[in-house]
């Protein structure tokens, strides 16, 4: 059984965020520790001078809000939301935390994926740690 279970969500589709969350139940054991991880890409900052004042703030305490809430369907579990490269945040936050299993979840591929890779294929080649994808 996993100890440290990182599970990167994104939330534009609920039953993928569902069937990672049962995997990571399904892996785990009395004492494992979960992490789900929303990443957030980064807004150019001449899109951000059009937007409202506070638009940002409001939309980042929302997914933190939206996150802490799935949160509570896992025992010992916690919410993170990180700005940056989807790929990347999730390598590096799985080192940080020292997660020692990722699932994630993952579409069927398109041509743009096999053109540019996806954040699952990017996570599957560089983790450091075991990385169950999931459709």
């Amino acid at each position: 059984m996993y100890k440290n279970i990182l599970i990167p969500i994104a939330f534009d589709n609920e039953k993928k965020t569902q069937t990672a969350c049962d995997a990571a139940r399904a892996l785990s054991g009395s004492d494992t520790k979960f992490t789900l991880l929303n990443v957030v890409e980064y807004l150019p900052d001449y899109v951000n001078q059009y937007l409202p004042e506070g638009t940002l703030k409001k939309s980042w305490d929302e997914r933190q809000s939206e996150i802490d809430h799935l949160a509570t369907q896992l025992s010992n579990c916690v919410g993170v939301l990180k700005e940056g490269h989807a790929g990347a945040i999730i390598l590096e936050y799985a080192s940080k935390i020292k997660a020692d299993c990722i699932i994630i979840s993952s579409h069927r591929p398109e041509m743009q994926d096999y053109l540019l890779g996806s954040t699952a294929a990017q996570v599957v080649r560089h983790a450091d740690c075991s990385v169950m994808v999931v459709r």
